[in-house]
């Protein structure tokens, strides 16, 4: 089904230019979500606010994406910290377009707290659910950054309340989870974490000194590279002031690069934070080392990240951080806040190091030890690349986020379509059977184990299995011959296992049917293994099973509903199975089944990896123990047999 998903992202969008202050890792997030959306086959509508006048109101970006841009408060750009007065006008907006769609919204994803409102309205008023992905929450900035924090405190409240009403809240990284838990009481189980991610096709290391070559830098110059919004919390004063103490206390000459701002040139009038910086590298007297690049477009980043030694991030806190997975996709080691998403993504020790935000002593301290330990910077840069591409793309990334919505859909259908008793019958159901899991999942390892080592030892010496159940039960003797069958791995023939019957006689004729301790007496051969399966208890039948495999001197495995009756048979080892309720029994039967045949299949081939299993011992070599008795009729050996 090709799913209509709505991403509403009310200041932050992805056509708009990286590194200015309202620019940064939200737009990039949005618009890779959109367009991976887009290519996993779903239609996708980005909604984000008019900020120019020049701006269509529907534009077609990319194949499968649209971005509305919303007419809410003056067409020009206006700071996120103000914008909260016109989100009922965007919702307005929303309300009207979604009612005029031919196709409604499967699912809403809102994009920062604001976004969330407008989502949240939509969802009383039209039913469509909605995830979130707060990207930052305004306690936590409000903790950092105190009266530097101009968001209004309704914040607050409206994030209290998206956590109550979002069907399902996007964590990016653990600490994220963490804060919406004890800062907002979100319920854990509502919480699913799904970090940032990067483009391979975008970021991928290149050689350094073609790099720089291309930026026109020097190739043998030391180059540390500091990337991303130029605002005070992301800490560049901190990356300056320990640049000033790598060159003067550490002796180590070195550049900094600083690549952001809200202009191409590094124009400290366009970006008044640009100027205090500049004025603190003169503080340092370090201006000479130190060169603000300004603003730089997504396809000349590769050269930045792969032109630097080393990538150095220091924000005061940082709901997740998509600057250091970039460097480390360039193969760039990362030195970090030891912070929020930060602290996730960075491997302390293994792609780079993790050092307390506002501590410029530490940092120099972490940038000159790289400096003067060249290989391990070489280690940091293999082991970096490996990290994100194992875990962090966006493919990945885009991937858990679709899984999420199928479940939100899927809980919706599932809430609006069925009756709540049977809802909860069907809850109750597996609580059970996960219930009966974890009560057996102690006292049935060890028997599983015995089970699993005397079968693949009977196997090894040519043996084979022989599979009975009580009345009613043959469906269970037939599943274990039908596993083992398939045990032996890909390529090789199935284990020797056959399936008896274990039933009464027929009143009557003595002679008119087999019973089990016949069939043992014509299949059984020496080392072979009797197994009797009786889920509801031992029968007669059964324990006439286990008496003819002791006349005999085999080795019998007795899986049963419990151990009541075991002086009804004699078994070597015994699987209990306890439960009162019959179903539970049959699907703990069934697991059993998995690990026990999973244990065999790794004995058996790791006893004779040069050879299969079927040259072990033909069945046919081995000597026919002499019938204590003769009759016309031949047993009816199951399909899953092999003659003996």
């Amino acid at each position: 089904m090709k799913r209509q998903i709505a991403l509403i992202s009310e200041h932050a969008s992805p056509v708009s230019l990286l590194g200015g202050v309202d620019c940064g890792g939200q737009n990039l997030y949005v618009g890779q979500v959109a367009k991976c959306l887009a290519a996993m086959g779903c239609d996708v509508d980005v909604f984000t606010r008019r900020d120019s006048s020049i701006l269509p109101e529907t534009a077609e970006w990319v194949n499968g994406v649209r971005i509305i841009h919303v007419p809410a408060g003056p067409p020009t750009y206006v700071r996120k910290e103000d914008l909260l007065p016109y989100m009922g006008s965007f919702t307005e907006y929303m309300l009207q377009f979604c009612r005029c769609q031919r196709k409604a919204y499967d699912l809403i994803h809102a994009n920062f707290w604001m976004s969330g409102l407008v989502a949240a309205e939509l969802k009383k008023q039209l039913g469509i659910p909605f995830v979130i992905t707060f990207h930052a929450l305004g306690r936590v900035r409000r903790q950092f950054q105190r009266q530097a924090d101009e968001f209004p405190d309704e914040r607050f409240d409206v994030e209290d309340r998206l956590v109550e009403e979002a069907d399902r809240i996007i964590a990016e990284a653990p600490q994220d989870e963490e804060d919406l838990i004890r800062l907002y009481n979100a319920d854990p189980m509502n919480i699913t974490m799904i970090p940032c991610g990067f483009d391979p096709a975008e970021l991928a290391p290149i050689s350094k000194t073609l790099a720089r070559i291309s930026l026109g830098l020097p190739p043998e110059e030391r180059v540390v590279l500091h990337l991303g919004r130029l605002v005070p919390r992301k800490g560049t004063e901190t990356v300056i002031r320990a640049f000033g103490r790598l060159l003067h206390r550490h002796r180590m000459s070195a550049r900094l690069l600083i690549v952001g701002g809200d202009r191409d040139d590094p124009d400290p009038h366009a970006t008044p934070e640009i100027a205090r910086l500049q004025n603190i590298a003169r503080e340092e007297h370090i201006a000479d080392h130190v060169t603000f690049v300004g603003r730089r477009g997504r396809e000349v980043l590769k050269y930045y990240y792969s032109a630097a030694d080393m990538f150095v991030t220091t924000p005061w806190y940082e709901p997740f951080g998509i600057t250091p997975l970039e460097a480390m996709a360039c193969g760039t080691p990362v030195i970090g806040s030891n912070v929020g998403g930060i602290k996730f993504t960075v491997r302390d020790g293994e792609t780079g190091y993790l050092v307390a935000p506002r501590d410029p002593d530490g940092l120099a301290e972490k940038i000159a030890y790289l400096y003067a330990n060249p290989k391990l910077l070489g280690v940091f840069s293999r082991q970096a690349i490996q990290r994100v591409n194992d875990l962090f793309t966006w493919n990945k990334v885009v991937k858990g986020l679709k899984g999420l919505y199928e479940q939100v859909l899927a809980d919706k259908q599932l809430t609006g379509t069925y009756r709540t008793d049977e809802r909860d019958f069907v809850e109750a159901q597996f609580d059970g059977v996960i219930k009966s899991l974890k009560d057996h999942q102690r006292p049935m390892s060890v028997p599983i184990l015995e089970t699993a080592h005397l079968l693949s030892d009977a196997f090894a010496r040519g043996g084979k299995a022989l599979v009975c159940a009580s009345p009613g039960q043959t469906w269970a003797a037939h599943m274990l011959v039908q596993q083992l069958l398939h045990a032996a791995g890909s390529g090789r023939p199935g284990l020797p296992a056959i399936a008896i019957h274990a039933y009464e006689r027929a009143s009557g004729d003595p002679s008119d049917d087999l019973g089990p301790a016949e069939q043992v007496d014509i299949f059984a051969r020496p080392g072979d293994v009797i197994i009797g399966i009786g889920l509801d208890g031992v029968g007669t039948s059964l324990s006439r099973t286990f008496e003819a495999a002791a006349q005999r001197g085999l080795q019998a495995i007795a899986i049963v509903g419990n151990e009541t009756d075991s002086e009804q048979y004699e078994a070597h080892v015994t699987v209990a199975i306890s439960s009162p309720h019959t179903h539970a029994r049959e699907s703990l039967y069934l697991v059993l089944l998995h690990i026990l045949c999973g244990i065999v299949q790794q004995r058996v081939c790791a006893t004779d990896r040069s050879s299969t299993v079927g040259t072990l011992h033909s069945i046919a070599e081995l000597p026919r123990r002499a019938r204590t008795r003769t009759t016309s009729r031949r047993p009816s050996a199951q399909p899953s047999a092999r003659r003996p």
